[in-house]
């Protein structure tokens, strides 16, 4: 959306009516992306596909490409330390950077004006976490049923996770 393509702005409008952002439009932002030389020898996807249907278009995407999804790593762990997390998210208001919870000032500007985004409190995590049951976890049983399912603990450090994801697709052949 940064670069003010037409996919982008199509995106925007809706996000910008609170709507979510059509399957039509996302699938092919992500096609789009993903032919950018930078994606040549592998990427990380975060947060698509969110439904069973993304996971089959960019399945047949690539697959035309001659480029099969090698692996889809799922980060597991407890709706309880979700809402945890989530709801104790603060947001720089000077640079947008997420801050720790607990930090006074933001890491990456060192501004102090942090607040909760709207999306972050208790109440709205645990509906997003309902929504996450209902539209995106089948794509957990896809991928198994793809044998591409990878499934990591979500416990620990930024770094920890980090080093356990990277082990994980380090075992990939």
């Amino acid at each position: 959306m940064k670069a003010g393509t037409d996919l982008g702005n199509q995106a925007k409008a809706f996000m910008d009516r609170g709507e979510l952002v059509p399957d039509s439009v996302t699938n092919e932002m992500i096609k789009d992306r993903l032919t950018h030389d930078d994606a040549a020898n592998g990427f990380l996807l975060d947060g698509y596909p969110r439904n069973v249907a993304q996971a089959e278009v960019l399945r047949t995407f690539l697959v035309e490409r001659d480029t099969p999804l090698q692996a889809a790593l799922e980060l597991s762990i407890a709706p309880d330390e979700i809402i945890k997390r989530l709801s104790s998210r603060r947001t720089c208001r000077a640079c947008g950077a997420s801050a720790a919870a607990g930090a006074t000032s933001c890491s990456s500007c060192n501004e102090t004006d942090l607040y909760q985004r709207e999306d972050d409190k208790e109440e709205v995590v645990a509906r997003r976490l309902e929504v996450y049951q209902e539209q995106t976890a089948p794509i957990i049983a896809f991928y198994r049923s793809e044998g591409l399912l990878i499934t990591i603990p979500a416990v620990g450090t930024v770094a920890e996770i980090t080093e356990h994801a990277i082990a994980a697709l380090g075992q990939l052949s």
